[in-house]
């Protein structure tokens, strides 16, 4: 791509008629600062089993076959999982995909109808814009990995409940431990807030790096909120150029960039 990325990832699709996509309805994105419509072999812990609040590094440490069959059993977990009652409304767990030895992960709010019929993370309208926004900043979507913050579609593509949010933590902490990636991307207000708490509020906040333990965490608009205001394409630009430049560093040894607003 070029010419700014073809006017800031080319036009949007046409909306796919009933799908609600990517879980992010009308109501989405939650108020929480003006988001429209609303994300061890080594340690001596076993690596599918939550750490107490940080999260390392991608090391090594546990080998690239064993990252992909770890998380292969736990998807396996998850699709028995009964922690809430969602899954007695949807089709089934979308628990996620990609790299997982990337170094980044991608972090929605959680399914829409389209990703619940399908069984794939931000494959809707939504998720098209996603793809082209990861692919302007240089990465092709199965070199990184997506996922929500909630692995089951609300009815009506409703916000998750603060409980459906908490019964499903688990979820990405196991895998963040077996992944142990650089750099985190939550997309939209509802997967940052269950991220980083819920003080966030994304336009205040989108563009300024966070931590949680030793990961760098960039929250940003989710790609629905850009189908309905594109004026918030230049600010995901920004955060994303931020995003594939640290991930550079980190990968090559480099000191991490300074906390402070993209633009």
């Amino acid at each position: 791509m070029s010419g700014e990325q073809l006017s800031l990832f080319g036009p949007p699709p046409p909306p796919a008629a009933g799908s609600g996509g990517d879980g992010q309805g009308p109501d989405q994105g939650g108020g929480g600062g003006g988001d429209p419509g609303g994300a061890d072999g080594s340690s001596g812990q076993d690596p599918a089993e939550p750490l107490p609040g940080q999260v390392p590094l991608f090391d090594g440490s546990v080998a690239a076959r064993d990252v992909r069959t770890l998380l292969e059993a736990l998807g396996a977990e998850a699709a028995r999982c009964r922690a809430c009652g969602l899954r007695n409304t949807c089709r089934g767990v979308v628990f996620g995909e990609g790299d997982p030895e990337s170094g980044i992960i991608l972090v929605g709010e959680a399914p829409g109808a389209v990703e619940d019929e399908l069984g794939r993370p931000f494959v809707g309208p939504a998720g098209q814009l996603l793809d082209r926004i990861l692919l302007a900043v240089g990465f092709r979507r199965e070199q990184v990995y997506i996922t929500n913050t909630v692995l089951c579609r609300p009815p009506g593509n409703r916000v998750p409940s603060p409980e459906e949010v908490a019964a499903c933590r688990a979820w990405l902490d196991r895998r963040l431990a077996i992944m142990k990636p650089y750099i985190m991307v939550c997309l939209g207000a509802s997967a940052a807030r269950a991220v980083l708490g819920r003080d966030l509020r994304i336009t205040r906040d989108r563009g300024r790096w966070q931590s949680l333990g030793p990961m760098k965490v960039m929250p940003t608009f989710h790609p629905a909120a850009l189908l309905r205001d594109p004026s918030k394409k230049r600010a995901v630009w920004e955060d994303m150029k931020a995003v594939r430049a640290e991930w550079e560093r980190l990968r090559a040894g480099g000191p991490p960039e300074s906390e402070g607003r993209t633009a």
